[in-house]
């Protein structure tokens, strides 16, 4: 029977860790874009609409 080549096992799963780390770290810089995009946009800044005193 064949001896298991454990250090082959172990870089197999080292490598799969990195690639799920660097695509979590993607969807999070995504979602951090997007929610900035989200906050610049005119709609939702108070600032561009003010308003008007009223007479009394």
């Amino acid at each position: 029977m064949a001896k298991p080549n454990y250090a082959f096992a172990k870089h197999q799963r080292d490598l799969a860790k990195k690639k799920k780390k660097e695509e979590k770290k993607k969807l999070k810089e995504e979602a951090k874009l997007q929610q900035n995009l989200d906050s610049d946009s005119p709609e939702t800044t108070e600032e561009e609409t003010p308003e008007e005193p009223s007479d009394n």
